[in-house]
């Protein structure tokens, strides 16, 4: 009997030594970050930006790598089960992004504590992800103005994105540096960290939020990844 198996053994009933066995060990878990996008029904405008997220992580970093960094979204009255709205699924064909297989979610407690960035439409949004808790308020901040913070975090303070281990450590890094510039750089407006709300307008009104939320979008991908977008 080797060394390994008597560390391995107890006594048994008549004083010999029993084997046991160790459980089988799977795979280490892999290391994620959450994205969640927030608005009001999850409806309209946050599965607009979790599938066009999805979409250009995929593009940027590869299937397999692109999937460390996950994105869902949710509503503060969301219509639980729903189907997304018929004009965002078709703005998001329009940009090559799948609308399929989406439901709608209510926004709950869970949702928070998991998520490593929360991205809301609009600040009232981010107001009441906030007060559920958390500890939220470092990670929470309405698209816009994440990514008016984004575009003043200097990319070399952060850690290096072609090493695939660290790209989570990187995204992470990125946050925490965005809160922290976030006293110093205001908005011009408060309305111009905002997204409007599209629901029950004409298609145009939806292609409008669209091209807002991927223009917005674009350079916050960039950070995250280190990969700008290849048109």
């Amino acid at each position: 009997m080797t060394a390994a198996s008597l560390h391995d053994a107890e006594p048994g009933i008549s004083g010999g030594l029993t084997l046991l066995r160790r459980p089988a060990e799977g795979p280490l878990p892999v290391d994620r970050f959450r994205i969640l996008f927030v608005c009001t029904g999850n409806i309209c405008r946050s599965p607009i930006a979790e599938r066009l997220t999805r979409l250009e992580l995929d593009l940027r970093l590869g299937p397999v790598l692109g999937r460390r960094i996950l994105v869902e979204s949710a509503g503060t009255w969301g219509h639980e089960g729903a189907p997304m709205e018929a004009h965002a699924a078709t703005v998001l064909g329009e940009y090559g992004a799948d609308s399929g297989g989406f439901a709608g979610r209510e926004l709950l407690d869970e949702h928070v504590i998991d998520a490593d960035l929360v991205l809301t439409a609009t600040l009232d949004h981010r107001a009441q992800v906030i007060s559920m808790g958390h500890a939220a308020g470092l990670r929470t901040f309405t698209i816009k103005e994440f990514t008016r913070l984004v575009r003043r975090v200097d990319p070399g303070t952060l850690p290096d994105p072609r090493d695939g281990a660290r790209l989570t450590e990187r995204a992470r890094a990125l946050v925490r540096a965005a809160a922290a510039l976030r006293g110093w750089l205001l908005a011009s407006t408060p309305e111009s960290d905002e997204l409007d709300d599209p629901y029950g307008a004409p298609i145009g009104m939806f292609r409008n939020c669209g091209e807002e939320i991927f223009d917005a979008l674009d350079p916050v991908v960039t950070a995250l990844t280190g990969v700008c977008r290849q048109d």
